[in-house]
């Protein structure tokens, strides 16, 4: 069968990550309407994405182990239905524990996409082009937060349809992207190991885990934290802190995406032009620690929508295309998916922990301003320890990766 063009594997994960992020964020405009229905405190709406993000991180390291074995099309497409199916039955739900599960299983059929997306987009992304290429797919994940900020506001409080008519509305897509993904992308990478090679890999799964490895992993933790505990409670936030209408917090949320768009393919194009990528993230992960402490600092409305839209500019969006280059640089071809896998697991763990952690300070504190307070601290903690990053580790890489590219091509 003739390969597809490159440009529409590329458009195929854009949307991939539309309907990710459109699912994770219909949930956040109606907390407070799944709140009444069931009589829930704040822990217990933060617990909603907890159990989703908790599922989701479980999925991320078999999933990488399983697409470089068996094939990662397959395997991401079948979680990729599993994903679709489970929102619908998501609006189904009539008690928070049946929500719960299924908000669980979504997570289980979502957690099969990062690793397995981003192993085949690296290889067959010339070098030269990966910031630039993860960032025009990256950018699926700022229209899906838009879309589903504002559809979710939308339908459920200005046309009265109800918090479960949005699971409804985005199953179906979701379904045919899978299907679309299924049709149109190849990658043969599993099957053109040789079995010394595999063996090979086997002894040495120390290449995921050297000093330059793990220090990402600890920076991808720290920024994932504020992104995603900002995303579960920002428009609670707007609506009860800063008194802004329940069917505008989409609207307003939404800066942060939307000015992500240019700040992510602007980075992730100067991220391909350099050699040392190391100033930029770094200098990306401050600017991300102080618009987390100016966005609940200011009293002033229109401070607020700066620091927003600042955020979605240089914050995780942006910093996510160089962090993923990086991960190519300094891995072989062969190990891409396993490595995005336990690249992804440390930044999701995070999300298991700050959409629960922000809630409960907000029941014992009384304010909701403390958990961007905290993902503040840790990105600043983040961007010190990537000081501590080799940049030769990272040179020495280059020169085996082209080597094993010819392999796998």
């Amino acid at each position: 069968m003739k390969k597809t063009h490159p440009a529409v594997v590329i458009f195929l994960f854009f949307l991939g990550w539309v309907f990710m992020y459109a699912d994770r964020n219909i949930l956040s405009p109606v907390m407070g309407s799944i709140g009444e229905e069931w009589s829930l405190d704040k822990s217990q709406l933060g617990l909603m994405s907890t159990v989703f993000f908790a599922a989701y991180a479980a999925m991320q390291i078999p999933t990488g182990f399983l697409a470089d074995r068996f094939g990662r099309v397959k395997v991401l497409v079948i979680g990729y239905l599993i994903f679709g199916v489970a929102t619908y039955l998501s609006g189904m739900a009539t008690t928070f524990l049946i929500f719960l599960m299924m908000r669980a299983l979504t997570g289980l059929g979502e957690g099969t996409y990062y690793g397995s997306q981003y192993g085949i987009s690296s290889t067959i992304t010339p070098k030269k082009y990966r910031g630039l290429v993860s960032a025009l797919i990256n950018s699926g994940m700022a229209f899906g937060i838009s879309l589903g900020f504002m559809a979710s506001s939308y339908f459920t409080y200005t046309l009265n349809k109800g918090w479960q008519y949005p699971f409804y509305v985005f199953a179906v897509p979701t379904i045919i992207v899978a299907i679309l993904i299924a049709v149109f992308v190849r990658d043969d990478t599993h099957k053109k190991k040789e079995a010394s090679a595999e063996k090979a890999e086997k002894l040495d799964m120390k290449k995921l885990f050297t000093k330059n490895h793990i220090l990402v992993y600890v920076l991808i933790f720290c920024s994932l934290y504020g992104f995603f505990g900002m995303l579960t409670w920002l428009p609670y936030y707007l609506q009860t802190v800063r008194g802004v209408e329940a069917s505008q917090t989409g609207i307003i949320a939404s800066l942060v995406p939307w000015a992500s768009i240019p700040g992510a393919i602007l980075f992730g194009f100067l991220s391909d032009k350099i050699k040392n990528r190391k100033p930029l993230i770094i200098s990306l992960a401050l600017a991300g620690a102080i618009c987390q402490f100016a966005i609940p600092y200011t009293e002033n409305y229109s401070l607020l929508l700066v620091g927003l839209a600042l955020y979605g500019l240089l914050g995780k969006l942006a910093l996510d295309p160089v962090l993923i280059s990086y991960m190519a640089d300094i891995t072989p071809p062969s190990m891409y998916s396993r490595v995005y896998g336990f690249f992804n697991f440390s930044g999701m763990l995070s999300s298991i922990f700050a959409p629960y952690i922000t809630g409960f300070f907000a029941d014992v504190t009384g304010k909701l301003e403390f958990g961007f307070y905290l993902s503040g601290a840790l990105l600043i903690f983040g961007a010190i320890m990537f000081l501590f990053t080799d940049h030769k580790g990272s040179q020495e890489q280059e020169g085996q990766e082209f080597t094993e590219s010819e392999k796998v091509v």
